[in-house]
């Protein structure tokens, strides 16, 4: 599977809200929808999955930290099976985390923030991207070193060529 990676250059204006440094954060890491017309709450869903990280430490329960599919649509103001589609990207940069839990004996399967804090789930976005472009960095090497590899090759080829014909 490929992934798209799409950062952009979005920047709050002085002195933003929580809401709106909350829309940027999503916007400069990709994870707004793309489409015209979609949705514009989806930073709604990083707020609500931070404070309910937040309340789940706070009262020592871990599975407060979890939050459906449909309780993420809800707050993003889509359906569950377009937030599925969403929610792939939050994923891949390694934001969020898929998990499970038991509670009056039914399993309930959800996401929770990948790290206690908003930062430290950020930090494993950003290694995820720093990972990526490590990657992208070695192809580069490995690509220039094939051409001169490649010239070299092509220059030897001829010059045996030269010979035989002389």
């Amino acid at each position: 599977m490929t992934t798209k990676i799409i950062l952009t250059n979005h920047e709050p204006n002085m002195n933003p809200t929580a809401d709106e440094l909350s829309r940027i954060i999503m916007h400069r890491m990709g994870l707004m929808p793309r489409k015209e017309g979609s949705t514009d709450k989806m930073h709604n869903v990083l707020v609500e999955i931070y404070e309910k990280m937040k309340a789940a430490q706070r009262e020592k329960h871990p599975e407060a930290a979890v939050m459906t599919v449909e309780e993420m649509g809800l707050h993003a103001g889509i359906t569950r099976q377009t937030m599925y589609d969403y929610l792939k990207r939050w994923v891949e940069l390694d934001l969020i985390s898929k998990t499970s839990f038991i509670t009056d004996g039914k399993v309930i399967i959800g996401y929770k923030l990948n790290g206690s804090t908003l930062e430290s789930a950020f930090e494993k976005s950003v290694q995820r991207i720093t990972n990526y472009l490590e990657t992208s960095m070695k192809y580069v090497r490995e690509l220039q070193k094939l051409i001169k590899n490649e010239k070299i090759a092509a220059s030897q080829q001829k010059n045996q060529e030269n010979i035989v014909f002389d």
